[in-house]
């Protein structure tokens, strides 16, 4: 069973974003910031991390450079829900330093669940 951690600030959105892949049969970890996320990636061993972006402290797009440097074959997806055309530069930029998909908040379960699938068949086999 894959093991997915979530990353995000806000904690409904976690609840939320959790619940659905629990739904969805995988097991899933929680962080309120990338340096929490990290500790988690440092301690157990993760298939695919959700981060969102924007977020205080540690933010996504330098958790997303971290996990690359030390962890390059870890599949990470960023979300954001910054609207508008800065959400989508905040998007396009995370893609730019390592994140292998890119979701735009709000989004459906299906969308989400769908590529984790994509991400979890092309991953590295141990």
């Amino acid at each position: 069973m894959s093991v997915i951690l979530v990353i995000d600030d806000e904690r409904k959105i976690r609840q939320m974003v959790s619940g659905i892949l629990v739904n969805a049969g995988y097991d899933v970890l929680e962080a309120r910031d990338g340096a929490e996320g990290l500790q988690f990636c440092r301690t157990t061993v993760v298939d695919v991390v959700i981060t969102d972006i924007v977020m205080p402290g540690k933010e996504g797009i330098e958790t997303i450079r971290e996990l690359r440097r030390e962890y390059p074959d870890i599949r990470i997806v960023a979300m954001s829900g910054g609207g508008g055309r800065d959400n989508n530069a905040y998007l396009e930029f995370a893609q730019r330093l390592g994140a292998d998909e890119i979701i735009a908040k709000p989004f459906r379960a299906g969308d989400l669940t769908a590529i984790l699938e994509r991400l979890i068949a092309k991953a590295p086999q141990s």
